[in-house]
């Protein structure tokens, strides 16, 4: 599937008739406080613009005005990140439309891009490289040098489950490594590692594919989504990544998908 152009961006914002507006419910101590907004979801100028609201620049002005609540309460801080399929968003009190189609992409990330909605400093982000669907996020993180599968959906149940580290998802990675991946080096990175102040792994899978005194290529197999997991195992035992390629997450792989195409799943992969 060739890779889809970034959409274009109209500056005209959805006028919101003043006399239409309803102001936000008050605030009580019984009135509930915003479900924790998932790390990897939109910040919520981009969720308004998408939502054909305004510009997503005119929507930064509506949230400083006060004008938006998130499951009942004002927002004024423009880094919020909501999940539309999880917080109900208002706009002078009207909930705005979520996604009405529920969508579920992988993209093979090329390098170059980082895995986040909405970058604060102007780098490419992985939402250029799919389809503009309303409520559309990234399922779990890739860093900007590395490559692979990486799954987008609107569902954020389904996302819960194909994200975090209880639900035991196994990711795989084919990486290529500077210096000797002795079999100590590869026993040590088989255990539990501390990888930093209470940060400690529980073991992975890990085979050498090819291995020379001073280079290898090895598969890692991970259940756990620790940030930058991959990299810091490697380099506690002195060896340095210089390849990084996520080629499988619960048993679906990247098949023929070239670097910059998507594609939607299956609805067995979907299960899966």
């Amino acid at each position: 599937m060739p890779r889809p152009m970034p959409p274009r961006r109209s500056n005209a914002p959805v006028s919101i008739d003043a006399s239409d507006r309803r102001p936000p419910p008050p605030l009580s101590r019984n009135t509930p406080r915003p479900t924790r907004p998932v790390s990897d979801a939109p910040r919520l100028q981009l969720v308004l613009a998408r939502a054909g609201i305004a510009s997503r620049r005119e929507a930064e002005t509506i949230i400083v005005d006060g004008r938006v609540s998130v499951d009942g309460v004002i927002v004024r801080e423009l880094g919020t990140r909501v999940d539309p399929s999880r917080h109900q968003i208002a706009v002078d009190g009207r909930p705005i439309a979520r996604a009405t189609v529920t969508r579920y992409i992988m993209l093979n990330k090329p390098r170059g891009y980082v895995t986040t909605a909405d970058d604060p400093d102007g780098r490419p982000t992985v939402m250029e490289l799919v389809p503009p669907v309303p409520g559309l996020f990234p399922v779990g993180r890739l860093d900007v040098a590395s490559e692979g599968l990486i799954f987008f959906t609107t569902d954020g149940t389904w996302a819960q489950r194909a994200s975090h580290p209880r639900y035991g998802c196994l990711k795989e990675y084919v990486v290529d490594v500077t210096g000797y991946a002795s079999p100590e080096a590869v026993a040590t990175m088989r255990g539990p590692m501390t990888l930093g102040s209470g940060d400690r792994t529980t073991g992975a899978s890990v085979e050498v594919v090819q291995s020379t005194r001073h280079r290898a290529r090895l598969r890692i197999v991970l259940h756990e989504g620790r940030n930058r997991q991959v990299r810091r195992m490697c380099e506690a035992v002195g060896l340095l990544v210089v390849e990084l390629v996520r080629d499988r997450i619960a048993g679906i792989g990247l098949g023929k998908l070239a670097p910059g195409e998507w594609r939607d799943l299956t609805p067995n992969e979907v299960a899966t």
